[in-house]
């Protein structure tokens, strides 16, 4: 996935060998360790031969081994925290990071407070200015409806898209619905698609992956039902769009403590992954017939956006890198 994303934006790809350590089986954790051990010594060969001012890392057990090969060549990190809570990977590295960027102040205690920088966390340039009416416009949607935006992650939501499946012509009655459904589901989500009466079938705006169209998706809905991952701390406030999220529960627990810090700010309501298809119809009906209600919420989400997350991102790592560069003199 991230080679697909990163080729297709015409950016260079390297690949570096890597594993998680926690939580695994004995004999698998062994392996990994050789993995991540590969991956330092194919950074550190790069980093030689080509000499980077500054490293930007964010996490995951594949940032480790880039890491460790940068501080070793003394080249500056800027370690960024897209969640609200850091995994094992983001702590480790901060230790080496001269700078640590976090998405939210709550994230602060985390880190040395000597090294910390709350940037907000950055969405793509395309986003900005995007107009509603313009964006309902550009995905084919009636606008005289309310608009339900269903997604998962990069790979799609199993659980998600079933649930919805199963209220499908219900929600339809409510509002049109854009669904990213996920290249893995889409085979059945299109069958379920075509399937549909002809007046639910154009209310029904299905898609296996969006790329340049994401924007408008965001731009135009009224109401999410998506994962809580690092992004919608992001996104969903720069569009003030609220959401029902739906944490996956089968990794650590970020999504939860994501998905609870926005509805402790009154932007989201949060349901269980397994309560999903008993739940999912009722909260829609509640959430999409109470006008008044859906604005206050989008009112809270809009007032966590930080429009400037990535320029200031951008400004630490070149500051970092302007450093190393003087050093190197």
């Amino acid at each position: 996935m991230e080679k697909r994303l990163v080729t297709r934006a015409g950016l260079r790809f390297v690949g570096v060998p890597a594993g998680g350590v926690h939580g695994l089986a004995p004999w698998r954790v062994v392996w990994n360790l050789i993995k991540l051990l590969q991956g330092w010594m194919g950074a550190y060969r790069l980093g030689r031969r080509e000499r980077p001012a500054a490293l930007f890392a964010t996490g995951g057990y594949a940032s480790v081994p880039v890491a460790l090969a940068a501080w070793l060549l003394r080249v500056p990190i800027l370690v960024y925290l897209p969640d609200i809570e850091p995994g094992l990977a983001v702590r480790a590295i901060a230790r080496l990071a001269a700078r640590v960027a976090v998405t939210v102040e709550d994230s602060r205690p985390y880190f040395p407070s000597r090294k910390v920088v709350v940037t907000g966390y950055p969405v793509r340039a395309e986003f900005q200015g995007l107009d509603r009416a313009d964006a309902v416009t550009s995905l084919g949607l009636s606008p005289g409806l309310p608009v339900l935006l269903v997604l998962g992650g990069s790979r799609g939501a199993h659980s998600i898209n079933r649930a919805l499946s199963g209220v499908l012509e219900q929600v339809l009655e409510l509002g049109q619905v854009v669904h990213v459904s996920g290249e893995l589901d889409w085979p059945w989500v299109s069958e379920r698609r075509d399937a549909l009466p002809v007046v639910l079938k154009a209310r029904y705006h299905a898609f296996p992956y969006l790329h340049e169209e994401m924007g408008p998706a965001l731009a135009a809905a009224d109401l999410a039902v998506c994962r809580a991952g690092a992004s919608t701390l992001g996104e969903l406030s720069y569009f003030g769009l609220p959401a029902m999220l739906v944490p996956y529960p089968h990794t650590w627990r970020y999504q939860r403590v994501n998905a609870e810090w926005l509805v402790g700010r009154g932007a989201a309501i949060k349901v269980d992954d397994e309560r999903l298809p008993g739940e999912l119809l009722p909260a829609l009906r509640r959430l999409l017939g109470d006008r008044a209600a859906l604005e206050e919420m989008s009112g809270r989400m809009q007032a966590l956006a930080r429009p400037d997350a990535a320029a200031r991102l951008a400004g630490e790592l070149l500051v970092l890198a302007r450093q190393c560069l003087d050093g190197r003199r």
